[in-house]
């Protein structure tokens, strides 16, 4: 009894001190701890505890591209689109289709015989599918339900059930693997002895390389300080003769494009399957809403928190053989702990 007392007065102290720190402090000190966690639960085992850590870095990296869309819109737009997951996985299923010319429904790539030619026009389809979607989505569907936020989300809600029926309709709901090979996937790399695919690193790599792009864009460029500025004032930004709700649609585009870009890329490695949208939104949400809800920094850092979070209590269910109910619940779990010590996410602000 007095060693669960003593738990407690220690949970409750750490709780009080994390309540009254810094958020960078806050990020540093759960960074650790999922660290810890992760080599507690590799028992010391580099090679294991670096398959959790690449595996939290891809996870954190494909988070991001469905979070930031979701971000950004609702840091301009205060619409929470509920859409978003549905265009990762349609991202997903337009690069397996096209892709796997003998297996997939629309074969639209028989015409290109190489394997990694074909996944790059791959990719650059669903970017454009997702783009062309995306507009159509805000300007014939939202723009009139604008002073109407509950109507939003009831809107993007079904839209994601609409995309989700279709996608059911055309490829079936049979989960799909990925079987095509390439160069990427069969090149290899070793971390403590343990190999892995070059794959894994491109998307990494590809993930950072997208979260200061989109950085430099908000914040260097001048469609960046237009999206800004209409944030704060877009009667004001209208009135110097720029068209705001045109840069609201083209925002809102590029955030739907980001998820299907997210999906598209991650299909070598999940395959496509018709759960996948719901999945990566449920922890997306939960990335913006612990970040900050409209902090692209807040979703960033956020990011890599549950994405390296849900990949160790993936390994640590295993270790200590309980299931799959942990990791499944990880990101939620993880933002009711901070919503209890931060109302308003890591970086955000009261609205």
């Amino acid at each position: 009894m007095r060693t669960i007392l003593g738990l407690l007065r220690l949970f409750f102290s750490f709780g009080k001190w994390l309540y009254s720190t810094s958020a960078f402090t806050l990020v540093v000190a759960l960074l650790l701890i999922v660290v810890g966690v992760a080599l507690y639960a590799s028992q010391g085992n580099m090679a294991t505890f670096s398959i959790t850590i690449l595996s939290g870095l891809l996870r954190a990296m494909l988070l991001f591209l469905v979070a930031a869309g979701l971000s950004i819109i609702f840091g301009l737009m205060d619409i929470l689109n509920f859409a978003q997951g549905a265009y990762f996985m349609l991202g997903a299923y337009v690069a397996y289709d096209f892709q796997h010319s003998n297996m997939g429904v629309l074969r639209m790539g028989d015409s290109i015989p190489d394997p990694n030619l074909r996944f790059v026009v791959g990719v650059l389809l669903a970017i454009i599918v997702g783009l062309v979607l995306g507009f159509v989505l805000e300007r014939v569907l939202l723009r009139p339900l604008y002073e109407r936020p509950l109507f939003q989300l009831v809107l993007t809600f079904g839209v994601s059930i609409v995309m989700l029926e279709f996608i059911k309709g055309v490829w079936g709901t049979t989960p799909n693997s990925w079987t095509a090979k390439l160069a990427l996937q069969d090149a290899q790399f070793e971390l403590f002895g343990q190999p892995f695919s070059m794959y894994r690193l491109f998307i990494i790599l590809a993930g950072f390389i997208m979260i200061f792009a989109v950085a430099l864009l908000l914040r260097r460029t001048r469609i960046g300080i237009i999206i800004r500025a209409g944030v704060e004032d877009d009667e004001m930004v209208n009135a110097l003769g720029i068209n705001v709700r045109a840069v609201f649609t083209l925002v809102f585009a590029l955030g739907c494009m980001l998820a299907s870009l997210g999906g598209a890329v991650a299909a070598p490695f999940l395959g496509a399957t018709p759960s996948m949208g719901a999945t990566f939104l449920l922890a997306a949400i939960a990335v913006i809403v612990l970040g900050g809800l409209g902090s692209y920094e807040g979703t960033a850092i956020a990011s890599f928190i549950v994405g390296l979070a849900w990949a160790t209590m993936e390994q640590f269910s295993l270790f200590t053989n309980i299931g799959t109910v942990l990791s499944s619940t990880t990101p939620m779990l993880l933002l009711a702990f901070i919503l209890l010590l931060r109302p308003n996410g890591l970086f955000g602000e009261a609205r």
